[in-house]
């Protein structure tokens, strides 16, 4: 004689619900997982073991060398650059602009990025082309000499079109506290400004950028005008710089006053975070060569002078503060670097 029960339950299984035909695929998300394991691990340094699978990372400042430290935390994205990528089906190098965004932005305050997170959301998972992604993140992390220390992963069926994700990510770094930048009560007028090349737009101005492109009609796969033998995709997608490893020794020298992440708001609106108050950064703009792929998009978007200053870097994603004196001496510990760099203006009053 057969179970009523069992019979009920079959038939309950027959007609529900599962989180995978929601919309939610957990055996993908494994998979993932398994895909970026290694590239996690290789990302350890002193502090950190760089393993995946907690529910939260742990850092030990005392293994890492500080005495005195002060915790810095940044979080940022990496804007419409995403839709490029996307579209373009390139994801590998996306995940270094992730990187980028942040510990830049922790360097300029004098610190060592020490651990990140990401945050991976998407409408359905493709773990090929997430593994893609956060492989670009753990590159950007060893680059960083920081640890990936965990992330999340969302996937939420709705709210995302199929094929599209985002991304956020988040750092922890430190400086000992009497190497905390910038030192604005060290600046004075007459200070110089030191620029170090960008490697083109890096992550800001992609809304303007890809309304450009959609003006020429040209498609992602065309011929890049202002990048000989890249295609468009390939050429606005070069990652952002990573500065770290170069820049770190120099700032940690006590020859530089000050330092600016060239963001959104170009040289206009970032160099002078650097500043007191009561000083102002004189920009030269035509004190470096200016990429090429800055004047293709002036010309095809008919984008006016100042509007392209305060949109893009303009060839100059980082900026250092430094007494005149000292700038010869700066200039030469970022060529010896591998940095290409010029004075690029003056503080004023």
């Amino acid at each position: 004689m057969n179970d009523p029960n069992q019979d009920m339950s079959t038939q309950e299984d027959r007609d529900g619900l599962t989180y995978k035909a929601a919309g939610v695929d957990i055996d993908e998300g494994e998979r993932l997982v398994a895909l970026i394991a290694p590239a996690a691990k290789a990302t350890a340094r002193p502090g950190a073991d760089g393993a995946l699978g907690g529910f939260a990372g742990a850092f030990d400042l005392r293994a890492a060398g500080f005495r005195d430290p002060i915790l810095l935390l940044s979080t940022d994205g990496v804007g419409t650059k995403l839709k490029i990528a996307i579209d373009a089906g390139r994801h590998d190098g996306i995940g270094v602009d992730l990187v980028a965004m942040v510990v830049n932005d922790i360097l300029a305050q004098g610190g060592e990025p020490l651990m990140f997170l990401d945050y991976y959301a998407c409408g359905k998972l493709n773990a090929e082309a997430a593994a893609a992604v956060i492989k670009g993140i753990a590159r950007g992390c060893l680059e960083a000499g920081c640890a990936l220390g965990g992330g999340e992963t969302a996937e939420m069926p709705g709210l995302y079109r199929v094929g599209d994700y985002d991304l956020a990510g988040f750092a922890l770094g430190a400086a000992e506290r009497e190497a905390l930048l910038p030192k604005r009560d060290a600046v004075r007028a007459g200070d110089v400004l030191i620029g170090i090349a960008s490697s083109g737009p890096h992550s800001n101005g992609y809304s303007l950028i890809r309304k450009i492109v959609a003006r020429t009609g040209a498609p992602w796969e065309a011929p890049a005008p202002f990048a000989p033998g890249r295609t468009l995709a390939e050429a606005l997608l070069v990652p952002t710089r990573i500065y770290v490893k170069t820049l770190l020794p120099i700032l940690r020298s006590g020859l530089v006053h000050g330092g600016a992440h060239i963001t959104g708001g170009g040289l206009i609106e970032n160099a002078p975070r650097a500043l007191p108050d009561h000083l102002s950064a004189a920009i030269d703009y035509d004190a470096w060569p200016r990429p090429p792929v800055f004047s293709w998009l002036k010309e095809a978007g008919g984008v006016p002078e100042q509007d392209l200053r305060r949109t893009f870097n303009c060839g100059i994603g980082f900026v250092l503060v430094c007494q005149d004196a000292m700038a010869g001496d700066v200039l030469a510990r970022l060529a010896a670097a591998g940095e290409t760099a010029w004075i690029i203006g003056a503080v004023r009053a």
